[in-house]
């Protein structure tokens, strides 16, 4: 089947056993097509520990000091993400396997992953290049990556009243936002917390950030598109004098007063689509468009 040993570098959950229930599956079908396999590390004692992982591997590697043609993201979305800031500006085709629930990111399922990799070596699937947002805020530690391929959240704490976010766009003042929040999403995020608090669905590939307020105190508040090459700078007041910035989920403590700087990053994520996935079908099956949910 193979015609040259392709490498493959393995995220998975480490909260939930189920979700790496088809590990020896993936591992078992890359070897049979003649793969180098590697694990991370974190994931790879999860699986010992609990007895889970019967396959030989090629290799443990640690934090980002891994080699690979393909990332396999075993999981939901949320493990995807953290697969992406570990890739990083590798430029390392992603491949997410939907262990979860949604599944927008990880799209594969583990049934489908055999047919999956024979499309690696025929050379049919698709590359969709998605934009990242970099952080910049001096005092504030974003341990890991200061990059998302969702979005940035700029957040109240939990015992906290509404934040006060004075916005710019390009050094020109946009707003100020009294709200609970905001949120800046890329295509990729829209989907995701941007649309949960009413943000705008936008089409991968159109670069384009959006600025939606968390439950903002005045409703003339709404969602705004602008151009991904925008330099974004926001800077918050709270009483509480601390703010959370999350990146991804991945949040940090901020101290008021501090200037946050958002800008698209200097790479792209690469994410691997099969050819039968497209962004306006996985819309329909998630999203359950056109579908009759009355129950009748």
């Amino acid at each position: 089947m193979a015609t040259r040993t392709l490498k493959f570098a393995i995220f998975g959950n480490t909260y939930q056993a189920k979700k790496s229930a088809f590990i020896n599956e993936i591992i078992s079908t890359l070897k049979e097509s003649g793969a180098e396999v590697s694990i991370d590390s974190e994931f790879y004692h999860f699986l010992i520990d609990g007895g889970r992982l019967d396959m030989p591997i090629d290799r443990v590697f640690r934090g980002n000091d891994f080699e690979a043609d393909f990332v396999v993201s075993m999981g939901g979305d949320g493990t995807f993400l953290k697969a992406a800031s570990r890739v990083g500006n590798k430029e390392i085709p992603i491949i997410g396997v939907n262990m979860g629930r949604l599944g927008y990111l990880a799209d594969v399922h583990p049934e489908e992953f055999h047919n999956c990799v024979a499309d690696l070596y025929k050379g049919t699937y698709t590359i969709e290049d998605r934009t990242v947002i970099k952080v910049e805020a001096e005092g504030c530690d974003f341990s890991g990556s200061d990059c998302a391929l969702n979005d940035v959240a700029i957040l109240k704490r939990d015992n906290a009243s509404m934040t006060t976010i004075h916005a710019s766009i390009h050094g020109e003042r946009l707003t100020t936002y009294q709200a609970d929040g905001l949120v800046v999403s890329t295509p990729t995020g829209s989907t995701a917390y941007s649309l949960s608090v009413g943000g705008p669905i936008i089409v991968p590939g159109t670069h384009i950030f959006s600025l939606t307020a968390v439950a903002p105190h005045s409703l003339s508040m709404r969602p705004i598109v602008i151009s991904d090459e925008s330099v974004i700078t926001l800077r918050v007041e709270c009483r509480s004098h601390h703010f959370l910035v999350a990146l991804d989920g991945r949040s940090e403590k901020c101290s008021e007063g501090t200037t946050i700087t958002l800008r698209k990053a200097p790479y792209q994520i690469k994410i691997l689509k099969r050819q039968q996935s497209t962004y306006f079908s996985t819309l329909r099956e998630k999203l359950m468009w056109g579908a009759d949910t009355r129950g009748i």
